[in-house]
């Protein structure tokens, strides 16, 4: 038992005097990094915005009179003319009916020419009191009547020579035509029944949203006729193809909305192809016109946290010396260490960024190590690769 005491006791000491042989890690290690000096440079880039196609014009054909589609005279997503013939819905009927009304017009007017002649006959009479009284005036009246029941049944005509117009459903405007929503045989009913759409395809309308902080520069850019840049207003679409031709600014909508503080943009582009078709997504690229170089530091350098950006400077800082002792007039040393500052961030260039404001030319950045790093972490560009950006390591 004492035997067994004795060996316990010694592995544990074994045990604690090979622990304190172990090297304590230093307390404050230096972070190798990469470090960037930041430059001015001119920059060619594009704003982008999110968008949506549409048309300048778009209207659903509704049937005016009610009736069976008896022909259909187009091919479904071509492009119409303004003008064409694009439906029919049974015409028998109203024909009937503008047939029946044209003759009812004969009748009246026949009617009108006898109590015209009365009129006439009696009025002669009147003059040397050879006709009674009572028997001239309604012969007057029944002039007047005549010529009400003529214009009721001009009215009558007119109206179902109307009718029997609407039996036919022309193109309103050229543009392009969708899938037919009746077929042949259908019943159609009057202002409710949805026939199809038809929508203008040149020019095509782009819309897209700005932060209402942007509206100015929109305004001043409207206001321009003439711009120096050709490539302004350009679209990329859905495959990140660039679109052929470039557009203006047609309207600014006529307020902001209170909630999302946001306006609403619409540009115009030729569609001579008809490669834009409405509800497209695509992109709108802004060509930039800001003046004067920018700054442009690599993205992996800018650090976002809840929605601010910010980046680790690299300056000097003179620390105590451990290795001097304390009135030793050596026991301050210069130091490389990492300060977090807030920068306003513009435009992302491939791998790059633009900075607004928050750092000045020439000042030095970490691009590498920047997830090791807090305010105030010791760095050192010792053993790293300098970085692929074209910046420069060392101190």
């Amino acid at each position: 038992m004492k035997r067994v005491l004795l060996l316990t006791t010694i592995f544990i000491s074994v045990m604690i005097l090979a622990a304190c042989k172990k090297k304590q890690p230093p307390v404050n290690p230096e972070v190798p990094v990469n470090l960037y000096k930041v430059t001015a440079k001119p920059v060619l880039y594009y704003d982008q915005y999110p968008s949506t196609t549409a048309a300048l014009s778009q209207v659903t054909l509704l049937p005016q009179v009610q009736g069976a589609v008896t022909g259909i005279f187009f091919t479904e997503g071509s492009h119409v003319k303004k003008g064409q013939k694009l439906y029919e819905i049974d015409r028998r009927i109203y024909q009937d009916s503008y047939d029946a009304a044209v003759a009812n017009r004969k009748v009246t007017e026949g009617t009108l020419t006898q109590a015209q002649q009365d009129a006439d006959r009696y009025e002669y009479l009147n003059k040397y009191n050879a006709v009674a009284k009572q028997l001239y005036d309604h012969a007057v009246i029944t002039l007047q009547n005549a010529r009400s029941q003529v214009k009721s049944a001009d009215q009558a005509v007119k109206t179902a020579k109307t009718n029997l117009s609407y039996a036919v459903v022309y193109a309103p405007f050229d543009g392009t035509i969708g899938f037919s929503q009746v077929k042949l045989g259908n019943v159609v009913t009057a202002n409710s029944t949805v026939l199809n759409t038809i929508s203008t395809d040149n020019p095509m309308a782009v819309d897209f949203v700005i932060n209402e902080k942007q509206l100015p520069r929109f305004e001043k850019l409207q206001q321009n006729k003439h711009q120096d840049t050709d490539s302004l207003f350009t679209i990329l679409l859905s495959d990140n193809s660039l679109y052929p031709v470039n557009g203006k600014i047609a309207v600014i909508d006529r307020a902001v909305n209170s909630q999302t503080g946001t306006i609403t943009i619409r540009l115009v582009f030729n569609n001579p192809q008809g490669l834009l078709r409405v509800g497209m997504s695509c992109v709108v690229r802004v060509h930039n016109q800001e003046a004067g170089p920018q700054l442009l530091v690599p993205g992996k350098a800018v650090v976002e946290q809840m929605g601010e950006y910010f980046v680790y400077t690299a300056q000097d800082s003179l620390m105590n010396n451990p290795k001097a002792g304390a009135d030793s007039a050596k026991n301050k040393i210069k130091k490389l260490v990492a300060v977090q500052k807030k920068v306003q961030v513009g435009q992302t260039i491939g791998a790059n960024m633009i900075i607004k404001s928050g750092l000045n030319k020439g000042e030095r950045i970490v691009v590498d190590g920047v997830q090791l790093l807090h305010d105030g972490s010791q760095i050192t560009t010792a053993n790293k690769v300098g970085p692929s950006a074209g910046g420069k390591g060392g101190r």
